[in-house]
């Protein structure tokens, strides 16, 4: 099956949608990813899996993971269309962006697990092109070879769109990825200093243009990252935390190894756990409780995830 795919790497295909040039509206009912109720839990609680990553089947310690708390089977259905968004705003190594390796990996299970196109999409920081860092990196050729079809967003065309966020009004979206598919996130675990961590919610600025991004870093940072997420939509985050960092970041900083993969359905509870999982260093610049940071608080005022330790559960 995969040869087959590799057989006919096509060009990559992701259609604009139509939109005026105005500001659109789009609300939390829509944006990039399909809404729906996260179906990653058990008694009523979202589920967060934290599993080790002990030996060399990099594969199956993702599935391990994804099965923890259900399954791809819970996310994926047959003939899916999967928009998968790593992290690639530098080359540098990872965690400072994302693992080549861990990424088709993750499209190889996606595949395995009933989708028809995997689309790995991302824009790299604005003095940077996505496309470059995915060569150099070797991101674009490990992609064709799981058969997933690539978009660099930053040589595509933006949508303004107004979110509706107390401190974002409004951003630019790419065109192509407000199509109706579901969106897996797949991000790396480590600190920033200026949002304190980038982990699954920080993920979601990757999604704006990029020269909005400097404007984003001004004021209210945090409380930006989560209003940014009322439109941004995904139905599995998959955290790569087998190295992190505990200071510094986003591009560098103080390297440790927890050894860990993380998945759920639920952005405010796998965010939480991975900064427990980063606390758990000494000397790591995230000394406040996890609940007390202002990304996490204003997540939670926003409904988008679990309000407290109470709505989910970790499975090891």
């Amino acid at each position: 099956m995969l040869l087959g795919r590799l057989q006919h790497v096509r060009k990559p295909k992701f259609p604009d949608v139509t939109l005026p040039l105005q500001v659109v509206c789009v609300s939390t009912k829509s944006g990039i990813g399909v809404v729906r109720e996260n179906m990653l839990r058990k008694d009523g609680k979202a589920l967060v899996s934290k599993i080790r990553a002990e030996g060399n089947d990099l594969k199956q310690h993702i599935l391990n993971a994804v099965e923890a708390i259900g399954g791809f089977g819970k996310v994926v259905e047959k003939d899916d269309q999967i928009l998968l968004k790593p992290n690639f705003n530098t080359g540098d190594a990872p965690p400072g962006s994302s693992d080549p390796d861990f990424i088709k990996a993750v499209i190889e299970l996606l595949y395995e697990h009933g989708a028809c196109n995997v689309i790995l999409g991302e824009s790299s920081m604005m003095s940077a092109s996505s496309r470059k860092i995915f060569e150099d990196t070797g991101m674009l050729n490990k992609a064709h070879e799981a058969g997933a079809d690539v978009v660099f967003f930053d040589e595509g065309d933006w949508a303004k769109v107004r979110i509706g966020g107390k401190f974002l009004k409004n951003v630019s979206l790419p065109k192509g990825a407000l199509q109706p598919r579901k969106l897996v996130n797949v991000c790396c675990m480590k600190t920033h200093k200026w949002a304190k961590f980038t982990l699954s919610m920080k993920l979601a600025v990757g999604f704006m243009k990029p020269d909005e991004r400097m404007r984003l870093h001004l004021t209210h940072l945090e409380e930006k990252i989560a209003d940014l997420n009322l439109v941004v939509h995904p139905s599995l985050i998959i955290m790569d935390g087998r190295k992190c960092f505990i200071n510094g970041g986003p591009a560098c900083g103080e390297l440790k190894e927890p050894n860990l993969i993380l998945a759920s359905g639920d952005r405010i509870a796998i965010d939480v756990e991975a900064i427990k999982s980063i606390q758990s260093f000494e000397g790591n610049s995230l000394q406040n409780d996890a609940w007390s940071y202002t990304q996490i608080r204003r997540a939670v005022d926003l409904e988008l995830g679990s309000r407290n330790e109470r709505a989910y559960a970790v499975v090891s």
